[in-house]
C-alpha cells in the first residue's frame, strides 16, 4: 500500500495570546489575507491566514488554553526559525515590512538559496523573509 501522490501540509498552528492582536498582525502588518474567521465553542475561533497568492500553507492562529500552551507561545520551535515566508522581491517586501514596524533580528544576507533576513512575529516566533534564488 502506498500514499496518495496529491498531498501538502495544509495549515500549520501557531499558538498566541490573543486572537485579534495575531489577527491585526499577520493580515494588517504582514498582509496575509483572512481565510476563516469562525466562532467555535468555549469561546475558541476558527482563525485561518495565508500570504496572498500562496499554493497552499496556511496558518492556524490558535488562542491559548491553559498554561502548557501560553508557554509555547513564542517559543513553538525551540528558538530556531520555524516559519518561512517567501517571496518574489525581498527588497520591497523587507523595507515594507520595516515600514509597518516588523523586527528584523539581522541585517538582510545573501546565501547560495537566496536573499533571506530573520524576523520575530509579536510573540517571538522567528521567521525567514526568504527570496529563494532562481535557477
Amino acid at each position: 500500500m502506498s500514499f496518495a501522490e496529491n498531498r501538502r501540509i495544509a495549515i500549520v498552528t501557531v499558538v498566541v495570546d490573543d486572537y485579534d492582536r495575531a489577527k491585526a498582525f499577520y493580515c494588517d502588518v504582514l498582509g496575509f489575507e483572512c481565510l476563516s474567521d469562525e466562532p467555535l465553542d468555549d469561546g475558541k475561533r476558527w482563525l485561518v491566514v495565508k500570504p496572498p497568492g500562496a499554493d497552499g500553507g496556511a496558518l492556524l492562529l490558535a488562542e491559548a488554553d491553559g498554561e502548557e500552551q501560553r508557554r509555547a507561545i513564542g517559543n513553538q520551535t525551540g528558538g530556531r526559525v520555524g516559519f518561512f515566508l517567501h517571496t518574489d522581491d525581498f527588497a520591497r517586501d523587507h523595507e515594507t515590512m520595516i515600514a509597518r514596524g516588523v523586527r528584523f533580528l539581522e541585517q538582510p544576507r545573501h546565501e547560495p538559496y537566496g536573499s533571506v533576513a530573520v524576523f520575530a512575529d509579536p510573540y517571538g516566533n522567528r521567521w525567514d523573509l526568504l527570496q529563494p534564488r532562481r535557477g
